[in-house]
């Protein structure tokens, strides 16, 4: 099981930048998916999370109407589009993919990137 990301990056102020999560090893049109993210000192927060089909999205307030987030099952890849960049973006931003089957619970992360927010 991998989860990878890229797309992170330094980017001023009221930038952007666009996230990639790609999946394998696993069934990934099962599997509900999110974006976390970690600034230094701070507790690891929930950003955004789709479902299996990409239906239904949640997002942060503190990220609403800034942040995209789709999924492309055909490729095993999920994006976070992230528009209006603050420095309180700053943060390591990890994929998670979660599954409830059986009773039992299926949860990988990634190792996480890199965003940070600066002039």
């Amino acid at each position: 099981v991998q989860l990878v990301e890229s797309g992170g990056g330094l980017v001023q102020p009221g930038g952007s930048l666009r996230l990639s999560c790609a999946a394998s090893g696993f069934s990934f049109s099962s599997y509900e998916m999110s974006w976390h993210r970690q600034a230094p000192g701070k507790e690891r927060e929930l950003v955004a999370s789709i479902s299996r089909v990409g239906r239904l999205t949640n997002y942060a307030d503190s990220v609403k109407g800034r942040f995209t987030f789709s999924r492309d099952n055909a490729k095993n890849t999920v994006y976070l589009q992230m528009n209006s960049l603050k420095p309180e973006d700053t943060a390591v931003f990890y994929c998670r993919a979660q599954r409830r089957l059986f009773n039992v619970q299926e949860d990988y992360w990634g190792r996480g990137t890199q965003v940070t927010v600066s002039s």
